[in-house]
């Protein structure tokens, strides 16, 4: 059988074990510890905003976040509706209702105009909007400025998930730095990973401090744990956070070897008919976490279902895009703006394999399969 080619597999180099004997030499192994203090230190300074808090997941860093923006039980919060299930379960964490927003085709991501609509309907409606989450879809940026200014007029946090989007840029900014609040994500399929793990980062030193406040079970500043509100188990180890330590010296470069992956596809491919890229949205640089192509199957002879089952009988793992999550079954019922963007990116969409350490013979390997997969005769004019 030859060697499996994964999606997005973890790159850990020397450092990772280095940084980790180091937390079982000093016994910091449970929560907390010189090496989380020095990892939120260093994630916000990279990303350029003042504070950070060192998480268990990036649900969990998104589900503080909600409580820390003041959403309410019933409160309506929008969200993109392309996107992992993890950007809206925090919603039902906290009691509210989700909203989902259709994409726009410039980035794939929330789109500003139906966001400002549904902000305005639901004023006139009587109904009270508790946040927005913006979700920086694959590694690109949604157009944040603009979702910026949307909030700021109805007076409602924005919310920047940013999970998928680390050492992407928004304007020269980086990503997960220009809502209220930012979430990310550590997960072993990420550009970086702590194995588990996740980041909030905001301006407001008071929101962070009360971030590792309720993650750590909201324990009150007394020998006998006194306790007064609901609190959480959602630090990161210190032996997680060396890991993400090293991992994060490391960025630009997976960025650099992500996006030189994006471009060996795009040139290997650009002659097939009907398989088109993601679009790079013209306000900032993705970190193309994942290459995704849409597939014509009318053009191209074959759909991306079909080119994912020719794929895996060779070893090779790629996946849909992400279904749209008003057509989930767990949001049945939910209020939904649009909708039909999304839905066509899912129908026609297939994310190829991306990892950071990929050779080219790996990348040739991806590319000469999708070409070979068996397709219909292109019907005759």
């Amino acid at each position: 059988m030859t060697d499996r080619i994964y999606l997005s597999p973890p790159h850990l180099g020397k450092e990772e074990a280095l940084n980790v004997r180091e937390a079982f030499a000093t016994n910091w192994i449970a929560p907390l510890g010189p090496q989380v203090d020095a990892f939120e230190r260093e994630f916000a300074e990279r990303v350029g905003v003042a504070h950070a808090a060192a998480l268990s997941s990036g649900t969990a860093a998104l589900h503080l976040a909600l409580e820390l923006a003041g959403v309410r039980p019933g409160d309506r919060v929008l969200c993109s509706t392309l996107t992992f299930v993890a950007s809206a379960n925090p919603i039902l964490y906290v009691g509210a209702k989700p909203v989902f927003i259709d994409s726009e085709t410039t980035s794939w991501n929330l789109d500003p105009a139906l966001v400002r609509e549904e902000l305005s309907w639901a004023r006139r409606d009587g109904q009270r909007v508790g946040a927005v989450i913006a979700v920086d879809l694959y590694g690109q940026c949604a157009d944040l400025d603009a979702l910026a200014d949307a909030c700021a007029e109805y007076e409602v946090p924005l919310i920047e998930d940013a999970a998928e989007a680390l050492g992407a840029s928004y304007k020269g900014r980086s990503a997960g730095g220009m809502g209220r609040l930012g979430v990310f994500s550590f997960n072993g399929n990420k550009i970086i990973t702590t194995s588990g793990g996740g980041m909030l980062v905001s301006s407001d030193e008071d929101l962070v401090s009360k971030a590792r406040w309720l993650a750590s079970q909201a324990r009150e500043s007394a020998a006998h744990y006194e306790h007064r509100e609901v609190g959480y188990n959602y630090r990161l180890s210190n032996v997680l956070a060396g890991i993400g330590r090293a991992q994060l010296t490391r960025l630009e470069d997976r960025v650099a070897r992500r996006r030189a992956n994006f471009d060996f596809y795009r040139k290997a491919l650009q002659s097939e008919p009907g398989l088109t890229f993601m679009p790079e949205a013209p306000w900032g640089s993705s970190s193309r976490w994942l290459s995704v192509i849409q597939i014509d199957s009318m053009l191209f002879g074959a759909g991306p279902e079909d080119v994912r089952i020719h794929l895996e009988a060779t070893n090779i793992e790629s996946r849909p895009v992400w279904k749209p999550l008003h057509l989930q079954p767990l949001f049945a019922g939910s209020r939904v703006a649009g909708g039909r963007v999304a839905e066509r990116l899912f129908e026609r969409g297939l994310c190829l394999p991306s990892g950071s350490q990929m050779t080219n013979a790996d990348l040739r390997r991806v590319a000469n399969r999708v070409k070979s997969t068996p397709r219909a005769p292109r019907a005759q004019p």
